[in-house]
């Protein structure tokens, strides 16, 4: 039992030291109040002793915890542990002990006689201050004034993961992430906070271990984030605010997604196993007529049934059953603390639900700290590797053929696929002859080298390439028994080699200061980034049928089948200059201000730099005298304002360009005349040069204005925490490619920022969670998300810019949706459907009242952007199991359903081809009736998906006896995509394979979407 001046000089010594860590005053003064309840014993409190108890207190890597706290519940007997995490103390025999130490859950322990324990605390991040990553550096979550969102890897989306969009979805308020399909590694739309941009897209800016990505594509079409390894990755977090963004400028619109991926950890040495295998099978099937009711259907439909005697599910027949693998193993510790490591590789093969649907991924990942002169001098080695193999089929041909195609038609005949009439081909045979191979090696590699110049004055060299090759060939093998199509009749290759170098190179001084209350610290910096992009595409045509595939055989150019040879190259460069202002006062009052000034060669002379400030304040009220007994825990307001940019245009817009044209037939030309008046021959007609781009050396960067107001807090002794967040976009100078108003122009389209046109997108950000005491055998947390999100265009000079088009016979073209003034972004441009007349034909509703039903009737019936994004989660812990699950979900969307309107007609069903119910939904209705755009296809987007669960159970290593080897073995079963609650009446509701129009980009058009997939894996982690 310790006297009351003892443990007063214990609660002394371990202030101190947490000082000296560097924890907040905020943390100092709880931790310090945390230690004066132990001692402030009464001297008269009678302790009633039986029998002595020692244990050893560990934190959750196994290390001991000096320092940590041990009391008898109930009483005032209590003592710390020693630098070895011992102690030793005096209880009643049937005591609880409860064990607690800064930034761990508190835990209780029965002593049930025992004399001897030992304990392992586990993290509690709602109490830890923690560090959060944000441009160029770090920074304590209570310290940020931006509004900043993190994820760290124990609380990332589990299951078959194959690029760090899947990790978030569902995790954070503001960010919609929606994969545009359910291929293997499908691109994805990452939304933070509204769309803003006509030519940019929504895609963020990625950063990795501090090194910028570039957002072009590899030559590879799905998901160019797909080399990373998800196992390597440590946390993610999100900027989403001009003050949080401003610091990475010119790129910063779209948000920030920092990525920082796994190291060594001092006094803990570890290595990793983890093995899973997974299958997956179509989520939802569209109801297609099956055989009899096709039939019927036919008959009724007036159309002639071509009956070939079979029963077929051709959505059956043209997926599968998908095999899935994953195997990582990894190496982590630190020989001492001047040097740490962490070095993976991982291994992972993904079936997709259609055949010849495949990602494999090979990947290597070193990641080194070496440290000299007492700490002064530091170098990071980041090294990431991959080899990615994407395997497609022509998605577009089979998803029409799976849903269309005669169910009378027997799959196969003789064994081998049924021979079609000679304009159509058999899908099970395309999947023999038709094949799209991607295959990238990528490296990103960085060196950052730091040094201390003077106490507190630090320098860094960031030096960084990302190398990317890519070989693509798609091909089809000839097949004579379709001769009303060349292509596959004779055989086709496109052979695509893409290289992309990115090259970056970084300096910057940092200056920390420290005195009182006083906290300052200053950052200057210099970027220089230089993109190069090479691209070579083979077109050969007309193959010999010997069974061997055309990637592998010689073709000669000929007259009648050509090669063709199309290449380029881009080089950008990028220069900026940046400061950063981050000052507190006494932990409560927080100011930080941002400027960069950004250069790209993409930019004419008269506008080659922006510039991009930002500015913010911060006040943690609940660091105030007067708030001691407010019942809060953490309470903090933040208030900013900052200017990002976009810079994501096509290369030399600003500069002139010209092309040679001269006479081909006999005609006039406009571009060319005769040297010789006389002349009356081609060669008397010279080339011409003319414009094919203007010059326009004053386009300017288009900017994104934000200001963000948003309030932190904490109650209950931090298990209720939240964050509310209110924020206002505005972005201008909108960048987009015109037709000029006079027609006499010697270019048809020119690029330049549109005049007045603002996209405005504000909203409202809450996000929860609620955590149980851990202290018993079961607990739980609880939270979830939600974010409303109101956008329009505003002044704009256009009618419509359609974003969205049709496709197919009679349709190309089409407007589907567009940017509309004062409308939503993404707003849907159509007729409203009124059904069917007594001619069998269309009605549409008359908007204008004019008595005719034409182009000036159609208006905007909803937006593809949702409203609401939410998701929640609960997660449960009872004893050795927990259980996860994680929901997600949108409302306020619309989803248009191009692939009804393409097939699902009634002039199909009487050409024999399958459709659904919506083809016969009105009985009168002519087969000559047109699948004009109309709301008839456009259908609720909004749904609920259980996107993730999963059970698990943590098997210690000493109930096997086998402590000495494992430190944990891990068993999980996993569940994704498990359920979706729509009214939608396609595959999935999350989906957008739409056409973009004039390179802007499209959202939530269904046309022949890959099927999303049910998915159940199994794993095993195990640490050593």
């Amino acid at each position: 039992m310790y006297c009351k001046k003892g443990l007063s000089q214990i609660a002394f010594a371990t202030a101190l030291l947490i000082s000296l860590m560097g924890f907040s005053s905020e943390t100092r003064t709880k931790s310090t109040k945390n230690i004066e309840k132990i001692t402030n014993f009464k001297k008269d409190t009678p302790v009633f002793l039986q029998q002595s108890i020692s244990g050893t207190v560990l934190d959750d890597t196994g290390a001991p915890l000096p320092g940590a706290s041990v009391v008898e519940k109930g009483t005032t007997n209590g003592v710390t542990t020693d630098f070895d995490g011992n102690f030793t103390m005096d209880v009643n025999t049937d005591a609880i002990l409860e064990i607690s130490f800064l930034g761990y859950s508190v835990k209780e322990v029965s002593v049930n006689g025992q004399s001897r324990i030992e304990v392992q605390l586990e993290p509690d991040a709602t109490q830890l201050d923690d560090v959060v990553v944000v441009g160029y550096g770090t920074q304590k979550k209570s310290d940020v004034t931006g509004a900043v969102a993190s994820v760290k890897s124990e609380d990332f989306n589990k299951g078959v993961v194959t690029n760090p969009g899947e990790l978030l979805q569902g995790k954070m308020a503001g960010v919609n992430i929606a994969p545009n399909s359910g291929e293997p590694g499908a691109a994805q739309n990452v939304i933070i906070r509204g769309v803003g941009s006509l030519r940019s897209g929504t895609q963020p800016l990625y950063v990795v271990d501090g090194f910028l990505l570039d957002n072009s594509s590899t030559g590879i079409v799905t998901n160019p984030l797909n080399f990373l390894n998800p196992n390597d990755i440590a946390s993610i977090d999100v900027l989403k605010d001009a003050s949080a963004t401003a610091v990475y400028g010119s790129r910063a619109s779209n948000g920030v997604v920092v990525i920082t991926t796994k190291r060594g950890k001092s006094g803990k040495t570890q290595m990793n196993f983890s093995v899973s295998a997974a299958l997956s099978s179509m989520a939802h099937k569209i109801d297609v007529f099956n055989p009899d009711e096709f039939r019927s259907q036919v008959a009724a439909s007036g159309g002639t049934l071509e009956d070939y005697g079979g029963s077929t599910d051709w959505q059956d027949e043209l997926s599968q059953t998908g095999i899935s693998k994953n195997i990582d193993f990894s190496m982590s510790g630190a020989a001492s603390e001047k040097f740490s490591y962490f070095a993976s590789v991982g291994y992972q093969d993904q079936e997709g639900i259609l055949k010849n649907s495949e990602l494999k991924r090979y990947s290597g990942k070193l990641n080194m700290n070496q440290k000299a002169f007492n700490g002064k001098f530091n170098v990071d080695y980041n090294l990431t590797a991959s080899h990615t193999e994407n395997l497609r089929p022509s998605i577009t041909s089979t998803m029409s053929d799976m849903l269309s195609l005669n169910p009378t038609i027997p799959a196969y005949t003789d064994g081998e696929p049924t021979l079609l009439n000679t304009n159509q081909l058999n899908p099970l045979k395309r999947y023999e002859l038709y094949s799209d191979m991607a295959k990238n090696n990528r490296i990103l590699a960085s060196v950052s080298p730091s040094v201390e110049i003077v106490e507190g004055l630090t320098y860094k060299l960031n030096l960084g390439v990302d190398y990317s090759v890519t070989n693509r060939d798609r091909q089809y093998k000839p097949y004579p028994s379709v001769i009303n199509e060349s292509n596959i009749s004779d055989g086709t290759l496109d052979t695509e080699m893409f290289t992309n170098t990115n090259q970056l190179v970084e300096n910057t001084l940092t200056y920390n200061w420290n005195k009182d209350v006083h906290n300052l610290t200053l950052l200057a910096g210099h970027s220089y980034q230089k993109f190069t992009t090479e691209s070579r595409i083979f077109s050969y045509k007309g193959f010999a049928n010997n069974n061997v595939d055309p990637i592998y055989q010689d073709q000669t150019s000929t007259d009648e089948y050509p090669t063709s040879v199309n290449s380029s190259a881009v080089k950008n460069e990028l220069q900026s200059f940046f400061g950063r202002v981050n000052y507190s006062h006494n932990d409560k009052y927080l100011f930080t201000a941002t400027l960069r000034a950004d250069g790209s060669s993409k930019f004419g002379e008269n506008n080659k730099y922006g510039y991009f400030p930002s500015v913010a304040l911060g006040w943690n009220i609940s660091n105030e005298d007067f708030m001691a007994d407010s019942g809060f825990n953490n309470l903090k307001l933040r208030a900013s304002w900052g200017k990002t940019g976009n810079q994501e245009i096509p290369a030399k817009i600003t500069q002139a360009s010209y092309s040679e044209d001269r006479l081909i037939t006999g005609s006039g030309s406009l571009n060319t005349y005769p040297i010789d008046t006389d002349a009356n021959s081609l060669d008397g007609y010279p080339y011409g040069i003319v414009y094919s781009r203007l010059a326009n050396p004053d386009l300017q960067w288009e900017v994104s204005t934000q200001v963000d107001v948003g309030i932190d807090f904490a109650v209950f002794d931090y298990r209720l925490t939240g964050t509310l967040d209110y924020f206002n976009k505005v972005s201008s100078n909108i960048l987009l490619e015109v037709v000029p108003a006079d027609p006499i122009q010697p270019a048809s389209t020119y690029w330049t920022n549109i005049d007045d046109m603002k996209i405005h997108n504000s909203g409202l950000e809450l996000a929860l969670d609620y955590s149980s005491d851990t202290a018993g055998d079961f607990s739980y947390n609880i939270g979830g998300n939600i974010t409303y999100i109101k956008n329009k265009v505003v002044d704009s000079p256009y009618s419509v810019l359609t974003t969205g088009a049709a496709q197919g016979s009679g349709q190309t073209g089409a407007t589907i949706n567009g940017y509309i003034n004062n409308e939503p972004i993404g707003a849907f441009y159509m007729f409203q459907f009124d059904g069917i007349g007594d001619d069998g034909l269309n009605i549409f509703r008359d908007i204008n009242g004019d008595g005719e039903t034409l182009d000036n009737d159609r208006s905007v019936v909803g937006s593809a952007i949702p409203k609401f994004i939410y998701a929640y989660y609960l997660n449960f812990k009872y004893k050795d199991f927990d259980l996860g699950l994680n929901f997600n979900g949108v409302a306020g969307n619309k989803v248009y359903n191009h692939t009804a309107m393409t097939l699902f007609t009634k002039a199909q069903l009487s050409k024999s081809n399958n459709t659904t119910d919506f083809a016969t939904q009105y009985p009168n209705e002519s087969t000559t009736n047109a699948n004009t755009v109309s709301t008839r296809y456009l259908e609720d987007g909004s749904f609920l998906r259980l996107n993730n669960a999963t059970l698990a159970y943590n098997l210690s290593s000493d109930k096997i006896g086998l402590e000495n080897v494992f430190q944990n073995i891990r068993f999980s079963l996993t569940g994704q995509n498990l359920f979706v609650i729509t009214d939608y009446s396609g595959f999935d509701p999350e989906v957008n394979t739409g056409s973009a129009s004039g390179g802007v980009q499209t959202f939530g058009i269904d046309y022949f979407t890959y099927p999303k997939a049910r998915t159940f894996l199994i794993g095993l982690n195990a640490s050593f």
